[in-house]
């Protein structure tokens, strides 16, 4: 049971747990594993919390009808076993500006916010467009053997190895100190 206190899991047990997890939903929902449409019931039961039962009258509630479904429990499980492998590691912190962050944008917690804010509206709007999310269609189309998903994980490494990246020269470029600047004569 050591593993569950460990700080970093290895990334080849996490894949196997992954491919497990995919598997068990398809032979036992008849489904492919997604999170993006969680996103979309949500928002349709936060709409309805407000306008009422004149949700139900749109057609993209009615095909994704705001209820909690086992994707929204998936999403849910995600952020419970996040929470508790980070405590159970003792790796567990509340850091509103990541120290990456604060080396290439600064460490003001409102610029975090609304970036964040911002990047997870794109990325929604996206996912939503798409018609699905990153693990809809990197991992299960490549579970399919779907050449799209394989385009689209590629798409996805190549994006974030790209962002990872431009975050890691941000940084060290941060840390370079100004060169001395000659005054005019």
């Amino acid at each position: 049971m050591d593993w569950l206190t460990m700080p970093r899991w290895s990334p080849y047990a996490v894949g196997v747990g992954i491919g497990l997890l995919s598997c068990g939903i398809v032979v036992f929902l008849n489904k492919t594993l997604g999170c993006s449409t969680a996103f979309a019931r949500t928002s349709g039961m936060i709409e309805r919390l407000v306008r009422g039962e004149k949700v139900q009258e749109k057609d993209y509630y009615k095909k994704f009808l705001p209820a909690v479904d086992w994707e929204v429990m998936l999403v849910l499980g995600v952020v419970v076993g996040a929470a508790l492998s980070a405590l159970l590691s003792g790796d567990f912190s509340l850091d509103w500006v990541p120290s990456i962050w604060a080396a290439a944008f600064g460490s003001s917690p409102a610029v975090r916010f609304v970036a964040a804010l911002a990047g997870g509206v794109i990325l929604g709007f996206g996912a939503r467009w798409a018609g699905g999310c990153t693990s809809g269609h990197g991992i299960s189309g490549v579970l399919q053997l779907a050449v799209s998903g394989w385009i689209a994980a590629c798409c996805f490494f190549a994006g974030g190895i790209a962002t990872a990246m431009l975050l890691a020269i941000s940084a060290w470029r941060s840390s370079i100190p100004n060169p001395v600047r000659w005054a005019h004569r």
